[in-house]
C-alpha cells in the first residue's frame, strides 16, 4: 500500500524534522567565531525566555544532553538535602525524578496516580501546611498522555511556598506555558520535541529565586553544576563544547516561530492534533487519559488479542509510518500518535488510511 514518499513520523521524539532545519547546522564553522556564537546565544536565551513567558530577570541554560540530563541537573542544583519534595509520579517520567531524587539523598514524596488519571485538589489536599518545600511535575506525562492542571499547582505552590519545577519536555509550544503566571522557578524543554530539531540540546529557564538557590548550593556533580553554564552565559558561551550545531539549529527554529508567529505555530499543532481526535472514533481503540496535551494522543486497541507493539511495528515496518510505542507493562496495552514536530493533516490521512488498510486485513479489529 502506498502511504507516502518515505516515512512519517508521529513519534512523541524525536520529531519530524523539516528539510530547511536539516540543512542548517551542519557546517558550524561560520560560527567558531566567539562573538558570533554568543550573540546567537544571547538571541537564543531572549526568545526562549519570551517564549516561556519568563520574568525579565530569569535566566536560560543550555546544555548538551536530553531532557533527563535537565531533570538531573535540576533537582540536585536546586535542592539539596534539608529540602522536602512533592514529586507527580503519574508515568514513568513522574518516576524518574523520584529516582533522581533518591540518587542525590533529597527527602521526597511520591504522589502517585492511576494511569491515565489526572492530578486533583483531592490529590494536593494532604500535603498542605506539612512543610515540604519543593514540587517537582512532568506537566505532560508524556508516557500516559496525561496533562496536569498547572494553574491549580501553581496556586499550591503559592500558597505553601513550595519552588515550582516544571518539566515541559514535550507541553512546550502544544500547550500553554507561562512561567510568571505559574510563579514557575524552573521550566525546561528539548530540543527533540515541539521544537523539531535534532536530540542533544536540553534548555530551562530559571527564575531569580531558583538562580539564587543554585548558587548557594554545592552539588556533587562537575559536568551538570549550574553555576559554571549561568556565569559562561553571561557572555554567550557555554562552559564546556557544545552540541554546535543543535544550537544553530535551534536559533534557526526560534525565530522561524518569531517570524511564522508564535500563536499561529502553536495553532498548527492543535489543528493537527483535533483533527486527528475528530476522526479517530471510528476505529477500535479507546483513548487512555482523561486530560489530554495537545501533543500526543494516547490510544488503546479495544481488542486485548490486538498487541498496540506489534501494531507499531506493522506500520514501521510495512508502511513506512512511525507511531510511538510504550515500554514495560504498556508496551502490549498502549501507543502514542505524536501531533508535533514537521506535521500536517495530510499526514494524519496517511496514518487513516493505513488503520483502514490493517482492518480490511484483519490486523486490526474491534
Amino acid at each position: 500500500m502506498d502511504i507516502k514518499k518515505d516515512h512519517i513520523n508521529f513519534a512523541v521524539g524525536p520529531v519530524q524534522i523539516s528539510e530547511e532545519i536539516s540543512r542548517i547546522g551542519a557546517d558550524p564553522v561560520p560560527y567558531f567565531r566567539t562573538p558570533d556564537f554568543s550573540a546567537l546565544m544571547k538571541e537564543n536565551e531572549a526568545l526562549l525566555k519570551e517564549f516561556m513567558d519568563a520574568p525579565e530577570d530569569a535566566r536560560a541554560v543550555f546544555l548538551t544532553g536530553s531532557g533527563t540530563a535537565s531533570m538531573d541537573a535540576v533537582t540536585q542544583n536546586v535542592f539539596t538535602k534539608d529540602d522536602r519534595l512533592l514529586v507527580v509520579a503519574g508515568g514513568s517520567f513522574g518516576h524518574r525524578f523520584c529516582e533522581i531524587c533518591e540518587v542525590y539523598g533529597i527527602p521526597h514524596t511520591a504522589i502517585e496516580l492511576r494511569q491515565g488519571h489526572a492530578l486533583t485538589p483531592a490529590d494536593l489536599a494532604p500535603y498542605a501546611g506539612q512543610g515540604y518545600t519543593g514540587f517537582l511535575v512532568n506537566m505532560h506525562e508524556t508516557s500516559t498522555g496525561v496533562l496536569y492542571d498547572m494553574d491549580m499547582i501553581s496556586a499550591f505552590c503559592r500558597e505553601n511556598g513550595l519552588v515550582l519545577v516544571v518539566d515541559a519536555i514535550s507541553a512546550f509550544l502544544a500547550d500553554d506555558v507561562s512561567m510568571k503566571r505559574w510563579g514557575a522557578d524552573v521550566v525546561f524543554t528539548g530540543s527533540q520535541k515541539a521544537l523539531a530539531v535534532p536530540p542533544g540540546i536540553s534548555m530551562m529557564v530559571l527564575s531569580s529565586r531558583a538562580v539564587e538557590r543554585i548558587y548557594a548550593n554545592r552539588p556533587a556533580c562537575y559536568y551538570l553544576d549550574l553555576k559554571a553554564a549561568l556565569k559562561n552565559g553571561e557572555r554567550g558561551q557555554t562552559p564546556f563544547t557544545s552540541a554546535v550545531g543543535i544550537l544553530i539549529q535551534i536559533n534557526a527554529r526560534l525565530n522561524q516561530i518569531k517570524r511564522d508567529g508564535f500563536a499561529n505555530v502553536q495553532a498548527q499543532i492543535r489543528a493537527i492534533a483535533k483533527d486527528f481526535r475528530s476522526r479517530i472514533g471510528k476505529y477500535p481503540f479507546h483513548i487512555v487519559s482523561d486530560s489530554l496535551s495537545y501533543a500526543v494522543t494516547p490510544l488503546s486497541p479495544n481488542n486485548p488479542e490486538v498487541s498496540a507493539h506489534q501494531l507499531f511495528l506493522t506500520l514501521k515496518d510495512e508502511y513506512g509510518i512511525i507511531i510511538c510505542p510504550n515500554g514495560g507493562e504498556l508496551a502490549d496495552k498502549v501507543f502514542r500518535v505524536g501531533h508535533i514536530g514537521h506535521l500536517t493533516v495530510e499526514d494524519n490521512d496517511a496514518l487513516f488510511r493505513a488503520f483502514d488498510d490493517l482492518m480490511a486485513r484483519g490486523i486490526l479489529k474491534a
